[in-house]
């Protein structure tokens, strides 16, 4: 997450400009010296400079300092010698303090290795007379975070209570990311709510973390708010306020955002033109999302993905194959979202063996099919009428067929009026979903077009007796107002 980049970042640096600032010397000369050779360390240029630097510092008094030590430890991490070397410089160094500390469990927290931060401060915690500060439970937080360590982490809350840190901003800050990263929004709200002072990086995390999980209209509230409290907005905000407009199918706000954008932003950052394009495909303005992609400078994976999925999903086959083509000619390499899309503008042309070809290219990639590339798969085959090989298709994934996948069979089968395959995979369904109404009621459709009204009628009384029913439908329809992206303007898509 982009919002959590700039936080632990702006962690790192106070952390040590705390370490340099409350180390002192009586000696003006040494102090002179240390101030030289942190310096030296900080813009050594390659791995053997360093080496040179560390033996300088091991023949003389000065590997002693816990600053030019420390600062050793972190260089030789920013050069990727994480593993051995700054952990080897960190347990020979002469002296360890909680700054020290939080280097290389800061470090580690930021690598590919987090449990390690978190065997570090439990090591720190045991085995020392160091104990932690505002600086290292962010720290450690946020290794939780990165492991996925959902109890370590409630633990290592409830230790920030009890020594008293939870009401720091910087540790309060780091218990809300923690628990927006593993997706326990209340939790993380429940903190927001409580803390006094919140910065705009948080109002931003919060506004991302109901985004990213699927709770738009909390999103939509924390926005509100952020307007209502004179927060600075910027494009990161507007990344997240563009995924709540796509969730919500809200085209005109959507369109309002993307004009707060063109008059604010002097360039669009990559992941803002990926969430506009997104924005509009998700509210089938195909249209709009082919001019944004059209002009934007720089395009990943995710770019393409998205316009191919879009269209595939809305059956306009031959340009979702087109842009995979030219994605490919251009050595983009494609994803599981890129594969879906192709796969499913297939199955809406009727292309099985296009399809074929697709779907032996993911593996081709080093990708992994997953459950809606099977259900897409499968779904081109029922369409195309060939519902048998579809069922073996199904046996032979290495997964158990989830709902998606039957329930594309079955959708087949209603069309070609197959009763023979569709009383298998409907029964399947009932068993796997019985509590979905739609299924009972086209199995019994189907035993109906096929003149089996006993059957049919069996089916009818099975929804009675488990007391099953359809959900009524409904349709969403987009009100006419729009929300305000400050105090002082009240956005309407008719401005863009």
């Amino acid at each position: 997450m982009h919002v959590a980049s700039l936080f632990w970042a702006r962690t790192k640096a106070l952390l040590f400009n705390k370490l340099f600032s409350t180390t002192t010397s009586t000696n003006p000369q040494n102090s002179s010296l240390i101030s030289h050779y942190f310096a030296l360390l900080h813009s050594s240029p390659n791995l053997t400079h360093l080496r040179h630097l560390h033996a300088r510092l091991i023949r003389t008094f000065l590997y002693d300092n816990v600053v030019l030590s420390s600062k050793l430890v972190l260089m030789y991490s920013h050069h990727n010698k994480l593993i051995p070397h700054s952990l080897s410089v960190f347990f020979h160094m002469p002296c360890r303090n909680i700054y020290s500390w939080n280097i290389i469990i800061g470090e580690f927290s930021r690598s590919c290795f987090p449990e390690k931060s978190l065997d570090l401060f439990l090591h720190m915690w045991r085995e020392s007379h160091v104990r932690p500060d505002d600086f290292s439970l962010p720290l450690v937080l946020r290794a939780c975070a990165g492991s996925g360590s959902v109890e370590l982490g409630s633990s290592v809350h409830g230790l920030c209570v009890k020594t008293g840190w939870a009401v720091s901003l910087f540790v309060a800050s780091a218990l809300v990311f923690m628990y927006v990263t593993f997706g326990n929004l209340f939790y993380a709200r429940v903190l927001f709510d409580g803390m006094s002072k919140r910065d705009a990086v948080l109002w931003t995390a919060m506004l991302a973390g109901y985004a990213q999980h699927g709770e738009p209209m909390f999103g939509l509230q924390v926005f509100r708010k952020m307007v209502d409290m004179d927060v600075k907005v910027d494009g990161v905000v507007m990344v997240s306020l563009l995924l709540v407009c796509g969730q919500l199918g809200w085209l005109k706000h959507g369109k309002s955002v993307h004009g707060w954008c063109l008059r604010n932003c002097l360039a669009f950052e990559l992941s803002l033109g990926n969430a506009i394009v997104d924005m509009y495909v998700k509210c089938a303005a195909l249209a709009y999302a082919h001019s944004v992609f059209d002009e934007m400078s720089e395009r990943d994976v995710f770019s393409w993905s998205s316009l191919i999925l879009g269209y595939g999903l809305s059956g306009n086959v031959s340009v979702a194959l087109a842009l995979f083509d030219q994605m490919h000619m251009g050595g983009i390499k494609p994803n599981d979202v890129t594969f879906l899309g192709v796969l499913s503008a297939c199955a809406h042309g009727g292309l099985v063996e296009e399809a074929r070809s697709y779907f032996k290219m993911i593996k081709d990639y080093g990708l992994v099919a997953g459950f809606k590339h099977y259900a897409s798969m499968v779904d081109c085959l029922g369409r195309a009428g060939l519902l048998e090989e579809a069922e073996r298709f199904m046996e032979d994934m290495p997964m158990e067929p989830d709902e998606a996948v039957l329930g594309a069979i079955l959708a087949g089968c209603r069309v070609h009026n197959n009763v023979e395959v569709g009383e298998r995979i409907a029964k399947k369904l009932i068993r796997l979903k019985p509590e979905k109404a739609g299924y009972y009621v086209l199995l019994s459709n189907m035993y109906a077009a096929a003149g089996r009204y006993d059957e049919a009628e069996i089916i009818r009384d099975l929804m009675k007796e488990k007391n099953v029913s359809k959900v009524p439908g409904y349709s969403l329809i987009e009100s006419k107002s729009s929300f305000p992206l400050s105090q002082n303007e009240d956005l309407d898509f008719l401005e863009v």
